[in-house]
């Protein structure tokens, strides 16, 4: 019986392109040879896409694209082709596809950019569609979407580039509303690049003017002291949660850039919660995947606040893949290694394509 041949699209322009890159040579580790051939696919940070025929290791190191039997690719968006086209020496071929796996974070390619090019190419993927993945990765949407589902969020006010006008007026009537201290963020990032925290209105204006450096829209959040508590969501038409895992503050500040950390670095499993309150969370996530109308998998992350209330802080839809991240890490506390996990991505993925939700 011929292999299914599965591809996994890794790299990017991001600043995740690092997480990426070490999550996507764990991907591809972990994917059954005796029943998949692997086709990878890399994007350099500058853009340009790569077939690259070479070991998981060099993904690892970052050293892929200097390797000399990279090729330049294209993902192919008519669905007739159903392949990567790969041109080399002037020539052109098509490579055929079954399913693909994307191993990408960040904007431009986690935030439904990539799944509008698998969309229109008719190949069946991994993951959250186009209109789940931007929403999740755009907080002002995943705020208003949870504010309709009636799941918690911190209470939160949205700025965009006409507010620069008058951005003093603005801040202060946020403040007066909301009160410090208050966290700022680009409303579409997936990392920590460009948010901060403001104790003072002074302090709130400077924010908001980094945040903007990375976004044209800007989120400003109620500051939320309380426990930072992580579920996994994992499925398709009947979707279930981890058990609750908690990540223990430390003063290290956590940069996807850096390969060799992980927010997972700090996770304890199962979080110390009473059987009530831990089961309301994972029923919460499980609402929360679904009202975002997510697929395949999610991390979610929750506060606990201080004074008791759980408020969902954003859903990721293209969680880190490394070993020690977060989301491998739930899923192997319910008995699934991470290639359990890639394996039966894959097969729904296959399973769930012609279906319209």
């Amino acid at each position: 019986m011929a292999k299914i041949k599965a591809a996994v699209i890794f790299g990017g322009t991001s600043q995740e392109h690092e997480l990426s890159l070490a999550s996507a040579a764990e991907v591809i580790r972990s994917i059954p040879t005796d029943t998949y051939e692997v086709i990878a696919v890399g994007i350099t940070r500058k853009g340009r896409w790569l077939y690259f025929p070479g070991d998981a290791d060099e993904i690892a190191d970052g050293s892929w694209e200097y390797n000399a039997d990279c090729t330049s690719a294209i993902l192919s968006p008519d669905p007739l082709h159903r392949g990567i086209i790969i041109i080399e020496n002037g020539d052109v071929s098509i490579r055929k596809i079954d399913v693909i796996f994307p191993v990408l974070q960040g904007k431009k390619c986690a935030d439904g950019t990539i799944q509008g090019i698998l969309n229109m190419s008719g190949i069946p993927y991994v993951g959250s569609t186009l209109l789940s993945s931007a929403s999740c990765m755009d907080k002002s949407h995943t705020h208003m979407i949870m504010d309709d589902y009636g799941i918690k969020t911190a209470p939160w006010k949205l700025l965009t580039q006409r507010d620069l006008n008058d951005l003093d007026e603005k801040c202060a009537d946020i403040a007066a509303k909301t009160g410090f201290p208050m966290a700022v963020k680009p409303a579409n990032s997936g990392c920590s690049a460009g948010t901060g925290t403001a104790n003072d209105l002074k302090e709130l204006i400077t924010a908001v003017k980094i945040a903007f450096s990375n976004d044209n829209k800007v989120v400003v959040e109620k500051y939320i002291s309380g426990r930072k508590l992580e579920v996994a969501v994992y499925g398709y038409d009947s979707p279930f949660a981890s058990n609750v895992g908690e990540i223990i503050s430390t003063d290290n500040v956590y940069d996807p850039t850096e390969v060799r950390k992980s927010s997972g670095d700090d996770l304890v499993i199962p979080a110390d919660l009473p059987a009530a309150i831990a089961e309301n969370i994972r029923e919460t996530a499980v609402k929360a995947f679904k009202a975002m109308g997510c697929k395949g998998l999610a991390r979610i992350d929750f506060f606990l606040a201080d004074d008791g209330t759980l408020l969902l802080n954003k859903i990721g839809t293209a969680p880190g893949l490394r070993l020690n991240s977060v989301y491998p890490k739930l899923m192997k506390e319910l008995g699934m290694n991470l290639s359990d996990v890639v394996d039966k991505l894959l097969e729904m993925a296959m399973e769930n394509a012609d279906k319209n939700y």
